[in-house]
């Protein structure tokens, strides 16, 4: 298995932000955050999901949700 790809520091804050944006039912800071991320960031995350058995917008509506569904 090939390692996944490397999330930039500052991508990592944008997706934290996103997440916590989300949580807290801020949809547009949550969609502001994620914009910030660079395209090589945003396909490590995407290939990280994957990994894990889900996608990006999974984890967004798991955050949203305070994690009940």
């Amino acid at each position: 298995m090939t390692a996944p790809a490397p999330i930039r520091p500052l991508a990592a804050v944008h997706l934290r932000e996103a997440l916590q944006a989300a949580a807290d039912r801020r949809p547009t800071a949550a969609l502001a955050a994620l914009m910030h991320i660079d395209p090589e960031s945003w396909a490590a995350i995407e290939q990280r999901a994957r990994l894990l058995g889900t996608d990006l917008l999974d984890v967004l509506a798991h955050a949203a949700t305070g994690g009940t569904r």
